[in-house]
């Protein structure tokens, strides 16, 4: 039987692509190519122990979201949580929420330019 393998992309509207381009580089350090997408190779993150990409339904009234009043959110795997955070902070992005340390890993939320909602995910080995 024919099945998904994964996540090939995201794609997403925005109000002025350059500025958003400009600060997931600044903010998050994601270099973009010519064509103006960025590409994330599976072995970079088959590097890290414990990374996976994860596709789930919420139901309609989550809170999780929040305060984005979009009706998704983007989780991006990162290699360093506090390195990462650090360059957000630099750029006077703040989390608007951290989580303790979790089995599968470590968690913080931020808000993108347009009011997306970020899960930063620093994945850890599974036992």
């Amino acid at each position: 039987m024919a099945k998904v393998l994964g996540i090939g992309g995201l794609f997403f509207k925005s109000r002025d692509g350059d500025a958003m381009r400009d600060w997931y580089r600044r903010v998050l350090g994601i270099e973009f190519t010519d064509w103006g997408g960025a590409l994330f190779l599976p072995e970079t993150a088959a590097a890290h122990p414990g990374a996976a990409t994860v596709f789930s339904p919420f139901k309609h009234d989550t809170d999780y979201f929040a305060p984005s009043e979009k009706e998704f959110m983007f989780n991006l795997m990162v290699d360093d949580l506090d390195a990462i955070l650090a360059r957000a902070r630099a750029e006077g992005v703040e989390p608007v929420k951290m989580f303790p340390d979790e089995a599968n890993g470590r968690f913080a939320h931020i808000i993108d330019l347009e009011g997306r909602k970020i899960e930063l995910w620093q994945p850890k080995p599974m036992s």
